[in-house]
């Protein structure tokens, strides 16, 4: 596993394809905003295992974050 540093509004590049950004560091989280092609999936871990779990290929809109916020790609 590779770990980094970074600080509020730095990324990280992923392939030349997948950019995470650190958006806000409050208290003990994190959140980050990731920009990646449509075709390349992102979940948070527990929507991933739900999804395997359930045997769903992806396609189903996973469920809103602890802030009530979609977690869907813009």
């Amino acid at each position: 596993m590779l770990v980094l540093s970074r600080k509020k509004n730095e990324s990280i590049v992923i392939n030349n394809e997948i950019t995470v950004v650190v958006v806000e560091i409050r208290g003990d989280k994190v959140r980050l905003g990731i920009e990646a092609p449509k075709e390349v999936p992102v979940h948070r871990r527990e929507v991933f295992d739900a999804i395997k779990r359930n045997g769903d290929n992806g396609t189903h809109a996973p469920p809103a974050d602890d802030d009530g916020n979609d977690c869907v790609k813009s």
